[in-house]
């Protein structure tokens, strides 16, 4: 068994790694400055135009697009060394285009949808959302209201969204909606493309998370969207969304590595020189024992992440190991940012370091796209022979 990347991800890897040191991570000052004052998380213009033009030169846009629209098509493998990289840092930059949403269309655009829609998302000219969790039915999309009904060759939409990231941005919103109740999440689910400003679908509120984070509630009030833009199959929307879902679980395993290895950086760094009662902390075997335990399950967590997008890439059913990871890199980074913060005593409270920041984004990724015990919960019901 091979455990080394191929040279060119592993390259790839260390030039986003060198892209994160020399662009992103000089631009956390002010994002901690920004998020202090309470001003959100966001960059200035000219910051993101900015890391635009120097991703763009590097050639790291559009990394795992499909090549017939102008990406490079990496697997999943490389896409996790990628994402370790991205999660070192605190700076909010995504690589256009967002991941998620782009394999969810690439696996179902028709010739028409691929021009309008793909294509210029993986340019970088569009800005995606996606609406699948409701009011009622947050971690069980299979129990989805928001129904979508025909007339003539359009389709009617009513219900309710909520947690959607970038809702009163995008330029357009992949909306998951009930077509057939009687089948619901087995055959009876479908996808939408919503552009901006089509009458009935109105953003309600604006929520404020932890973090500095935003997310939105936006109600379909017959809201009307042309046939042409079903997204693949009528009834057929359950599976694409779960690879949407796949995606970004796989993504926030390799985030929550990345997290969790700058976190014990930054451990070993400042441990030999804090002294207390006369010994530095790295004597203490409290921290020894922290340092060897992060180093540990950081290694566990990279090996299960890479081992489960190999698998992906290889065709095969990975259901399982999405969870696990998801639930087990979540969990374990939150742990070592924890002590981490512990580590630094009084400092590791404050504001002016990245370690609050990291500590907020992994407890809301214990949450959303399934939360800990939802995961825990499919692999042991799996695991088991429990349908229910």
């Amino acid at each position: 068994m091979n455990f080394e990347l191929a040279e060119e991800h592993r390259m790839l890897k260390d030039l986003v790694a060198r892209f994160v040191k020399d662009e992103l991570m000089p631009l956390e000052a002010g994002v901690l400055a920004r998020e202090a004052d309470g001003k959100g998380l966001g960059l200035a213009p000219e910051e993101h135009r900015r890391l635009d033009e120097v991703s763009k030169t590097l050639g790291l846009w559009g990394l795992d697009a499909p090549e017939d629209v102008g990406g490079i098509d990496l697997p999943n493998v490389a896409m996790i060394g990628v994402n370790e990289e991205l999660g070192r840092t605190i700076t909010p930059y995504t690589l256009p285009p967002d991941s998620p949403n782009l394999r969810m269309l690439a696996a179902t655009v028709n010739d028409r949808q691929r021009d309008a829609y793909l294509a210029p998302y993986v340019r970088g000219e569009t800005i995606s959302a996606i609406g699948i969790s409701e009011p009622q039915a947050g971690g069980d999309p299979a129990g989805m209201l928001t129904r979508a009904v025909r007339d003539g060759d359009d389709w009617v939409i009513n219900g309710r969204k909520i947690w959607i990231s970038r809702a009163a941005d995008a330029d357009f919103t992949i909306l998951m909606a009930v077509t057939d109740r009687e089948k619901g999440a087995r055959g009876g689910m479908s996808a939408f493309l919503v552009d901006k400003g089509t009458p009935g679908f109105n953003v309600l509120r604006r929520i404020p998370m932890i973090a500095g984070a935003v997310t939105y509630e936006v109600a379909l009030e017959d809201c009307r969207v042309p046939g042409w833009k079903l997204l693949g199959v009528e009834g057929q929307g359950f599976a694409p969304m779960q690879l949407r879902l796949g995606t970004r679980r796989l993504e926030m395993a390799a985030w929550s590595i990345g997290m969790a290895q700058r976190a014990l950086d930054m451990i070993c760094e400042y441990a030999p020189q804090r002294k207390t009662f006369g010994l530095p902390l790295s004597e203490r075997k409290a921290i020894q024992w922290w340092v060897a335990d992060a180093a540990t399950r950081i290694h566990a967590a990279r090996l299960m992440t890479y081992d489960c997008a190999w698998k992906i890439d290889e065709g095969r059913d990975s259901r399982l190991e999405i969870s696990m990871i998801k639930a087990y890199a979540t969990e374990m980074a939150w742990e070592v940012v924890d002590r981490a913060m512990q580590t630094f005593g009084a400092m590791g409270m404050t504001k002016e370091m990245p370690l609050q920041l990291m500590a907020a984004k992994l407890r809301t990724m214990r949450i959303y796209d399934g939360p800990t015990e939802v995961h825990k919960w499919v692999v042991a019901r799996n695991l088991l022979g429990s349908k229910r």
